[in-house]
């Protein structure tokens, strides 16, 4: 007997075919659920959501190019299957096979067919709203060039996020992420045209699988790190508690992403309070004990957004250790969250020093090289040296204040200023100020300085302290650059620098009566200045002036300077 021969499988039905049985089904189906005499109320509901299906797929063929969206052919022939199952439960309510079935259990298979129901709705409509059935596929399947273009792309992809299968998703995420790794201009109109509420939905651990969820946060990662308008609008769309979660419980690679979206979003501090809400500084310090070099930089980054508004004793620990071992990029943030929490009150700046947070700093000081790590770990310094032990500490420090005045000499503004509010404000052995007699031009260049703000006057107050010294007065004077700029800033004309400053370290350098400095100031031509200055009634010039004129040759000068 001849084997049976297997007839050749059947192509699927094309949309268009699929469509046409959609539309015979619905035509039938609607006035049958009329004629039903059993559970009327959710028949009525069911025909409701029947009549809307018809609706959407007579809005849908009237598209130019529905049958060429991918998105199409997964959906209706599932579509069909649901209105399939409806036509079955019509049959069996229009006769007494509900009766055999079972009440109970016809009421649950009515509910879960309105759910299907709502969600085929929810996914049409979806696709008519975004607009891609009215676009060809090719501008989807090409660069986006332009504006319009982009808008389009972005709608698109987050369309096939939303109803597409695991690859669509994953294909859609791929596509974003590119996208935004373009430039801010994106990342906003991501923001603005994708659903980005959806996005975040994709980060809980129910309800998607891992690859979706390691794809969806680094992209809402690069999403809050485009600029503010992203980071606003992930923040206000809830993604900062299921940013939280995934920290709790995730891959590393997904904390790291998830710790580094969160220290973006609390940048703003608007936004920072709500760690609170979800008790996210716990997770964020287990983060920075457990977590990899990446993670604990973002999650110490975090904490120290979060101490601006919401300083909290639990973290000081973790930041002590981080001092110590952790990475260069942790350790700067780390000592910056300090000097944010030192700067929050007394009770912090002691518990700083109890664990002993000035002696890390220092040797962190001592030991690092990089800019931005310095200034932090100096701002942490400065701001322990307002409690009583670290005045004291830094006071009697020898090496300390001698790499200050070092920074003087080469460091940044920013640098410059820490250090000169330093020497203006601790308490320094005149051996020391000796020793740093070098930076006392780089003191006169400081106060002719607009910015920062107060660099002025933390400059005069630095040098007010080393002036106190005769030798470091007459070393001053002998140095013909900083003498000139002196004089430079005495003179009226000049309205950049508050006359008081340049007034007083005249003064300053006349307390002792040294005749050689007398002589260097008038042969500058600070009488001159002071006379009108005096007259100007700027304070101490007058006296200034009378330490500075001590005999008829002074006045001489003056008046030959006058005239």
């Amino acid at each position: 007997m001849p084997p049976a021969t297997v007839p050749p499988p059947q192509p699927p039905p094309s949309p268009i075919e699929t469509l046409d049985q959609l539309t015979e089904l619905l035509n039938n189906l609607l006035p049958s659920t009329l004629t039903i005499t059993s559970f009327t109320s959710r028949w009525q509901i069911l025909r409701t959501k029947l009549s809307t299906l018809k609706n959407l797929l007579t809005e849908i063929s009237d598209s130019p190019h529905w049958s060429q969206n991918p998105l199409i052919p997964p959906l209706l022939p599932s579509l069909l299957a649901t209105l399939r199952r409806c036509e079955t439960l019509l049959h069996h309510c229009s006769n007494d096979a509900v009766f055999s079935r079972g009440k109970l259990l016809m009421q649950s298979d009515l509910d879960m067919a309105a759910g299907w129901l709502s969600k085929h709705i929810n996914d049409l409509d979806l696709l008519l709203r975004s607009g891609v059935l009215h676009q060809s596929t090719a501008i989807v399947l090409s660069r986006p060039n332009s504006k319009e273009e982009l808008e389009f792309f972005v709608k698109d992809l987050f369309t096939r996020l939303q109803i597409g299968g695991q690859e669509f998703k994953r294909k859609a995420l791929d596509s974003l992420i590119e996208i935004l790794s373009e430039d801010e201009k994106s990342a906003n109109i991501v923001a603005k045209e994708g659903n980005v509420g959806f996005l975040i939905s994709l980060l809980d651990l129910n309800n998607s699988h891992d690859s979706i969820r390691e794809l969806a946060v680094t992209a809402v990662s690069m999403l809050v790190s485009a600029g503010d308008l992203p980071r606003k609008c992930v923040f206000e769309e809830g993604g900062l508690g299921p940013l939280l979660r995934m920290i709790e419980s995730s891959s590393m690679s997904m904390k790291e992403n998830a710790a580094m979206a969160v220290e973006f979003i609390t940048a703003d501090p608007d936004n920072a309070w709500a760690i609170s809400a979800y008790s996210g500084v716990p997770t964020l310090i287990e983060l920075c004990k457990s977590g990899s070099i990446t993670a604990q930089s973002y999650a110490v980054g975090a904490i120290r957004n979060v101490s601006v508004v919401l300083p909290e004793e639990g973290c000081v620990p973790v930041l002590m250790e981080l001092l110590v071992s952790g990475s260069p990029s942790a350790q700067g943030k780390a000592a910056n969250c300090i000097s944010i929490l030192a700067s929050s009150g007394e009770s912090f700046r002691n518990l700083l020093i109890q664990e002993k947070g000035l002696n890390k700093l220092l040797h962190l000081f001592h030991e690092c090289s990089n800019l931005d790590m310095l200034e932090h770990t100096l701002r942490a310094i400065y701001a322990l040296s307002s409690s009583d032990m670290g005045y004291r500490v830094l006071s009697g420090s020898t090496p300390f204040i001698l790499r200050i005045a070092e920074l003087l000499q080469v460091g940044n503004v920013k640098l410059q200023h820490i250090a000169a509010s330093l020497l203006a404000n601790l308490s320094i052995s005149e051996g020391n100020k000796r020793a740093v007699n070098g930076c006392l031009g780089s003191l006169v260049k400081l106060m002719d300085c607009v910015k920062p703000d107060g660099m002025q006057e933390v400059g005069a107050k630095a040098l007010l302290s080393l002036l106190s010294v005769k030798s470091n007065r007459k070393e001053l004077v002998r140095d013909e650059k900083s003498l000139m700029r002196l004089m430079q800033m005495l003179d009226p004309k000049n309205e950049v620098v508050l006359k008081k400053f340049p007034v007083a370290v005249v003064a300053a350098i006349m307390a002792g009566g040294s005749q050689s400095c007398r002589k260097k100031l008038v042969a500058a031509g600070a009488c001159g200045y002071l006379q009108r200055l005096a007259e100007m009634d700027v304070a101490g010039a007058k006296k200034a002036l009378q330490r500075l004129s001590g005999n008829r040759l002074t006045s001489i000068f003056t008046r030959t300077f006058r005239e």
